[in-house]
């Protein structure tokens, strides 16, 4: 990331705050290493800062306006979810924080910084109800009944937001990384109904968008067995495309091996979505065996 050698003087509005004005800090914490933070809605004083978020009724990337109050608005992605301040300075600084990683910004955006912006702009379509992060950032806010200093809790929402937005783009990257895997798999399966992974990854996102015939995923367990797992006939439903058989329900060690015939056979879940063994062979003969069934 680059690092400017100035520093900055970044203004945003100053009282209640919400999850745009928020996160709109953090993440310029990713770029700029030090900065003037000033919350205020004094004309001159906005008129003369370096960066303007969520006030000051701009929007004009090219002198640091970042507001989306104004008549119109600040425009809105092609699905129809308008940009708060948040979603804006992502559209500017997203590429950079994310390392120039162009799915990486996508990908971010599309799962946690257009539902901020959706949120903030009252766009509700789409949108899950209960407690989400902006109303989680909400809270930080003091309360009627509390004597409480706005910019100290704004700080503290900030710090608390940054490390949001660093898990998430890790998950991100992960997930990116894990899609990529996954599909090789698929690619190089002998038996496209059995996707055989080397190492641990999340595979279900990626197995449901690319393979209609997959029924089990063949992985290494944290502990150094292998574990066959049922791939779900929907994402998020406890239904499979395929259980593993029946009379291996709820088995475990000499019962599982009997039943079998694998010799180091550890368990069977008795709901019939994960078993595994000590070997890959075996595993894959436990798979052999499912397939069939």
């Amino acid at each position: 990331m680059i690092k400017q050698m100035n520093d900055k003087t970044i203004v945003t509005h100053n009282g209640n705050f919400h999850a745009d004005d928020v996160f709109s800090v953090a993440a310029l914490k990713c770029i700029f290493p030090t900065f003037n933070l000033i919350r205020t809605r004094d004309d001159e004083i906005i008129s003369q800062a370096d960066i303007v978020l969520d006030v000051g009724g701009e929007y004009d990337p090219e002198t640091g306006r970042f507001d989306h109050h104004q008549r119109g608005g600040a425009g809105a992605r092609e699905d129809g979810i308008p940009y708060s301040s948040f979603g804006l300075i992502w559209k500017q600084y997203g590429l950079e924080i994310c390392q120039g990683n162009e799915a990486l910004a996508k990908s971010v955006d599309a799962g946690l910084i257009s539902t901020i912006d959706a949120i903030d702009c009252g766009h509700v379509e789409g949108v899950s109800t209960g407690i989400s992060l902006s109303h989680t950032i909400s809270m930080f806010n003091p309360t009627w009944q509390e004597e409480g200093d706005f910019d100290a809790c704004f700080n503290e929402a900030v710090e608390f937001a940054s490390r949001v937005l660093a898990r998430f783009i890790a998950s991100a990257n992960g997930g990116l990384s894990a899609k990529a895997i996954v599909a090789k798999a698929i690619e190089n399966a002998e038996d496209p109904r059995i996707i055989v992974l080397e190492k641990y990854t999340p595979w279900k996102r990626t197995v449901h968008a690319l393979s209609e015939a997959a029924l089990f995923v063949v992985y290494p367990s944290q502990t150094g067995q292998w574990r066959i797992q049922t791939v779900p006939a929907e994402l998020g439903s406890f239904e499979d495309r395929k259980s593993l058989p029946k009379a291996w329900a709820g088995l475990n060690g000499a019962a599982l091996q009997e039943v079998t015939g694998i010799e180091d056979a550890m368990f069977c879940h008795n709901g019939l979505f994960i078993a595994g063994s000590e070997s890959f062979a075996s595993t894959m003969k436990m798979a052999a065996l499912a397939v069939e069934a």
